[in-house]
């Protein structure tokens, strides 16, 4: 039996029930657990009667576990029986557990708010899709030229910005060497500002075989504390210098990168595949501005516990990024200045609005009737399970297994029910079109031209980075 209350914001308290023959039967359960674990004298263990046990120690001993078995399932009976959809762990509290009696117990939980719904059919919204233009297409045909590059050995040439300098160099600190301050045959790219600010631009103009003291001084919020803000000399020797030499960007170029025959065959390709890619922002651009739109016309009350949920998922997703780019959550809030409570403060209006939107949606699906068939989901399963060359029912098997399958259901329903807030309203397309950008002058345009990286002044670069006049040339 299950009695339903519901307390403030959006908490009930179950008073639930469970029989007598049902306590009776985790009773026996119960002994069968605890006459394994104690000692009687005049008994062997294991084998102590229910009886004596109870008398010995009595019937309270037996509680425990009875309750452990008794609680889990009335719970789940009761939230069924009730209808409500809990988003927290139950607060349990025991009213009633003894020998020959019911079971009474009640349960406090925050359950899925209420969401009133607003208006989410009919909505107008403008999908914008932005004019690829032909400099894009230029742009990504210079990438690839790029991306192409041959790497020649320069023998009679001295270092410039965009060589690759293959170096030994060992730094010092008051006249003795540092750790990690050393490396033979590191190749480095002049002018990617991978090292210390103002070691690469020292470099240009030396010639191979040549060595070179170069003085540096380290950021004040360099990771390693003890060189941080300190002045530093480092002996260089400059091994090998390795220059990048460009294809030419025609019909070969294209055969040699692609599928395609001609340089215009390559082109329309990549023209195809940018509107392709801009067709998905739009597409994705006005599915968020549809929800967006749903939600802030409909009222609920958020739960914080669901915001904090989400935070913490957002934190997770943060925390994996800053990872592939090679750094630590702790790292960045040290360069940022921030504490994790001010990140979180940070991002919690994001939070809440994810909350509310998934909480609309919720409701829309529910109003709806929407579903996710066994087919769609069997479809979805097979899109991972290729995507890791695995078998279709193995993968749904584990995550059956894992309990997970119930979050992919919902995946579905959510794509289906933004797909029927896009096919109520009422979209335009508007194509925006670019303005005309100017007359490139970067490097990437000059490679375009003639097919090499363009000639930089290497003195005028000197200037630029530290402010000091140039060294002669060796």
């Amino acid at each position: 039996m299950v009695k339903l209350e519901k307390i403030d914001g959006n908490k009930v308290a179950l008073e639930i029930e469970v029989g007598e023959e049902a306590v009776a039967g985790a009773l026996d359960q119960a002994y069968r657990r605890v006459v394994k674990k104690v000692s009687v004298p005049g008994f062997r263990k294991g084998k102590v009667p229910r009886f004596v046990l109870e008398q010995r120690f009595g019937p309270e001993i037996l509680y425990e576990d009875a309750l452990d078995i008794l609680i889990p399932k009335a719970y789940e009976d009761a939230v069924k029986e009730t209808g409500i959809s809990p988003i927290d762990n139950p607060e349990i509290d025991l009213v009633q557990m003894e020998k020959g009696k019911p079971l009474i117990f009640t349960a406090k939980v925050e359950v899925k708010p209420e969401v009133k719904l607003g208006k989410y059919k009919g909505l107008s919204a403008t999908k914008k899709i932005r004019e690829i233009t032909d400099d894009e297409v230029e742009r990504n045909l210079l990438q690839l030229q790029l991306q192409h590059a041959r790497l020649n050995v320069v023998d009679d040439d001295d270092l410039k910005l965009g060589d690759i300098a293959v170096i030994d160099f060992t730094g010092y600190r008051d006249g003795k060497p540092f750790a990690g301050g050393s490396a033979e045959g590191y190749s480095l790219e002049i002018g990617s500002n991978t090292f210390i600010p103002g070691f690469e631009v020292q470099l240009v103009g030396m010639k191979p075989g040549e060595e070179k003291e170069i003085e540096v001084t380290f950021p004040e919020n360099y990771h390693q504390k003890d060189l941080a803000g300190e002045k530093a000399t480092f002996k260089v020797k400059l091994n090998e210098i390795k220059r990048k030499e460009y294809p030419e960007i025609n019909d070969d170029f294209a055969r040699e990168i692609s599928e395609f025959d001609t340089l215009a065959e390559l082109k329309e390709d990549i023209l195809n595949k940018l509107k392709e890619q801009e067709e998905s922002r739009a597409e994705a651009e006005l599915k968020n501005k549809l929800i967006e739109m749903a939600a802030a016309d409909s009222e609920v009350d958020l739960p914080e516990v669901l915001v904090e949920r989400e935070l913490d998922a957002m934190i997770q997703e943060m925390e994996q990024f800053l990872h592939i780019q090679g750094m630590t959550m702790e790292k960045f809030l040290e360069y940022s200045k921030k504490s994790m409570e001010d990140l979180r403060q940070d991002r919690k209006e994001e939070a809440q609005s994810r909350v509310k939107a998934g909480l609309v949606l919720d409701a829309i699906i529910e109003k709806e009737g929407i579903s996710a068939t066994g087919e769609e989901l069997d479809e979805h399963l097979k899109t991972i399970a290729d995507r890791y060359k695995q078998d279709v029912q193995k993968v749904k098997d584990l995550l059956a297994a894992r309990g997970e399958l119930d979050a992919f259901n919902r995946e579905i329903k959510y794509r289906k029910a933004i797909d029927f807030l896009v096919e109520q309203s009422d979209i335009v397309t508007e194509i925006v079109k670019k303005e005309k950008e100017p007359e490139a002058d970067n490097a990437i345009a000059e490679q375009a031209n003639n097919g090499k990286e363009p000639e930089v002044d290497s003195e005028e670069e000197v200037i630029t980075d530290n402010g000091k006049e140039p060294e002669e040339k060796k």
